[in-house]
């Protein structure tokens, strides 16, 4: 796994489970993680190169946190729900159970 830079901002894909929000907050601070680094992610306004991206998966019922690092970013036409995040490339490098 790679080494996790709790510095930097993670922007949060809940997926639409609201009621998980709280749970993944908890699982990401318990990890190292500021919970002022933590961002719900928006479909207009994505994050920079470094940044991190912490995912509820699998949807519909997410029982894991799934974190990646973004690696690129690209300019793109914001596309439905995912918005400006149709551009951004990632790696996985960890995951966080839901507890």
């Amino acid at each position: 796994m790679a080494e996790i830079d709790t510095s930097k901002d993670v922007y949060l894909f809940l997926h639409g489970r609201m009621d998980l929000k709280e749970k993944a907050m908890n699982a990401l601070t318990a990890k190292g993680f500021a919970a002022d680094k933590v961002t719900m992610a928006l479909p207009n306004k994505v994050g920079n190169v470094g940044d991190y991206m912490a995912m509820m998966w699998m949807p519909p019922n997410p029982d894991h946190i799934k974190i990646q690092q973004i690696t690129k970013v690209e300019e793109v036409e914001p596309e439905g729900m995912i918005g400006l995040w149709k551009g951004v490339a990632k790696d996985d490098i960890e995951s966080i159970p839901l507890e």
